[in-house]
């Protein structure tokens, strides 16, 4: 079986790769974007409106994916469900841009797009864990850390355009409601094209796939769960990752504290920083994606140094130049994060399916992942006398999160895990 998947391994990285540049082209509006937060306080959103939005997404790609793993149960072959919940998920973004190009009063416009965004974030529930496990599903696993790396490396490179482009339109148009409805209308469309990328792919019938399962949505969601809380090193590997919200939130807010405090402009900040982010995501897909180097664990603390580094820059040495250098480092411990994740799941869940550990594993975070970026916003409101300092002491408090998940991380077995440790 791993064999033919290996003899398909090149046509897959191409067809992955298809899917990941055009949406990739997209990303740097929607999703981690510097871009949103600043389109949002053109519209007058305060902090913890800004800190609703990773919230928002984090919450809708926690729920949702119970249904997820549900409807994809019985499903021997993913890739038509693939496709198709890609697509829907574009077409959220497209109706968004559509609708926010007919309207002139800007106090509209906060309202829709949470809206909007709720709907997105719900739509990329559903997608991404039966995402993921189709990742895994067509590489085999001495060849997936490997894949999933050209894969990202085409995504990569899609945002770095994309974040040029971003600092065109930023400095010529501003953040007008015309300009920006164009802009998310492009970036649905590009999402739903590379949608379809998926069917150069080939998926391959594993001869262990799970039995067919008759059990109602409560039942067989109630076994998964049991299924997971019993197993020991899978819950140490999710201590281990939390520090992907620390992330998320600090992408979502590092960009005002550069422009309310230390000179830098919004386009500067809304398409140079996303390059610099992007440029370390690049560095990772290379050298620990396609070259493969470090094990698992070496990659899954070595993330933890990373931000924890890049959170001290911010706290004591920020300024213009330093920025770049933050943004730099904040893809390149992302891009860590998002290459291990998919191959940690499936090798901690030791099972060819793995859709519900991907689908469930979000529920039990979902107190971090949610309330995180929630309580920095208000937080920041709260201090927001204190100026640039209130940043400072917020980024401290999540460096000393960062130790934490650096502990659970030592802590990661991935030898006692199935399979091999690479």
């Amino acid at each position: 079986m791993d064999r033919y998947k290996d003899d398909c391994f090149k046509k897959n990285v191409y067809g992955l790769a298809f899917v990941e540049f055009l949406w990739g082209l997209g990303f740097p509006i929607v999703l981690e974007s510097t871009f949103l937060q600043l389109f949002l306080k053109s519209l007058g959103a305060s902090s913890f409106a800004i800190g609703i939005v990773p919230s928002l997404f984090i919450f809708g790609i926690s729920t949702f994916p119970l249904f997820s793993s549900y409807i994809s149960r019985n499903r021997r072959f993913k890739r038509p469900l693939v496709a198709i919940l890609h697509i829907v998920s574009g077409l959220s973004i497209f109706l968004f841009g559509g609708i926010l190009y007919f309207i002139d009063d800007p106090a509209k416009v906060l309202p829709l797009f949470f809206a909007s965004y709720t709907v997105f974030s719900l739509c990329m529930g559903l997608t991404i864990p039966v995402w993921l496990n189709y990742l895994v599903r067509i590489f085999s696993e001495s060849k997936a850390v490997s894949g999933l790396g050209y894969m990202m490396l085409a995504q990569n490179i899609g945002k770095v355009v994309s974040s040029f482009f971003i600092l065109k339109i930023v400095d010529n148009y501003a953040f007008s409601l015309e300009s920006s409805a164009w802009v998310f209308m492009g970036t649905g469309l590009l999402f739903v094209l590379g949608s379809f990328c998926f069917f150069l792919t080939t998926e391959v019938a594993d001869p262990h796939d799970p039995e067919r399962d008759n059990l109602s949505f409560l039942r067989h969601t109630g076994q998964a769960f049991a299924e997971i809380l019993r197993n020991r090193r899978f819950l140490v590997f999710l201590a281990a990752d939390l520090d992907i919200y620390v992330i998320l939130t600090v992408m979502s807010f590092y960009a005002t504290y550069a422009t309310g405090f230390f000179g830098v402009s919004a386009p500067v900040a809304a398409g140079t920083f996303v390059a610099c982010i992007y440029a370390g995501s690049i560095t990772v897909n290379i050298f620990l994606g396609a070259m493969n180097l470090l094990g698992l664990k070496q990659k899954l603390v070595l993330s933890k140094f990373i931000t924890l580094f890049l959170l001290i820059l911010l706290t004591f040495m920020p300024g213009y130049y330093t920025f770049f250098l933050i943004s730099y480092l904040l893809g390149f411990g992302r891009a860590i994060r998002n290459m291990i994740y998919a191959p940690s799941v499936k090798k901690f869940a030791g099972k060819t399916d793995a859709t519900s550990y991907f689908a469930l594993a979000p529920i039990l975070t979902i107190p971090v992942g949610s309330g995180f970026p929630l309580l920095f916003g208000k937080a920041l409101d709260l201090l927001s006398f204190m100026q640039e300092d209130a940043y400072r002491v917020l980024f401290i408090a999540s460096a000393a999160f960062i130790v934490m998940t650096l502990y659970f991380s030592i802590r990661t077995d991935y030898r006692g895990a199935a399979g091999s440790e690479n």
